[in-house]
């Protein structure tokens, strides 16, 4: 079991790296784009923008150790459901946001960004109650491993779903 949650850990720690750094490298889109996904005030967008930014970067530190861990799965699991309460939201409303998780794109928000969030979130949450500690090497290597491989997927699943939404 400890592999599940080294598993886990790097996956929800890469997909969270990239997340945080995809907002960083333009953080003004990513903050004017805060009023399209939740009403707030353009000087409170920028404030829950940077507080998003700072909590999504503070996870992966959390994830490297045991000790730490938990408090790296419980800050991510927050913060994915509070992404899909909004995303779910902003949808409800037939507001035509687009999901600025990973950079700009121009996929509007819909059930394909739930259903990531939902896996995300049961990651996290599997990661959370999974034993602590470290396996065996051949485990670290393959937990790692799959963890790089879903992280990869997470971060890539617009393209993937475009990719077999597609009409020939």
């Amino acid at each position: 079991m400890e592999s599940v949650r080294l598993g886990c850990a790097c996956l929800v720690g890469l997909v969270f790296v990239v997340s945080a750094v995809a907002k960083l490298r333009d953080f003004d889109g990513f903050a004017r784009s805060v009023p399209d996904l939740v009403p707030a005030r353009p000087d409170r967008a920028r404030l829950l923008a940077i507080a998003v930014t700072v909590l999504e970067a503070s996870v992966p530190p959390l994830l490297i150790t045991p000790a730490t861990a938990p408090y790296g799965f419980g800050i991510a699991a927050v913060l994915l459901a509070a992404f899909t309460v909004a995303i779910a939201a902003a949808i409800r409303r037939g507001r035509r946001a687009t999901c600025r998780c990973f950079g700009p794109s121009r996929v509007p928000l819909g059930p394909r960004h739930l259903v990531r969030n939902g896996a995300l979130l049961g990651c996290a949450m599997l990661g959370a109650v999974s034993p602590g500690g470290l396996p065996p090497a051949g485990g670290i290597a393959v937990a790692a491993a799959a963890g790089l491989v879903g992280a990869v997927l997470i971060v890539s699943f617009e393209d993937i779903v475009d990719l077999f939404a597609r009409n020939p």
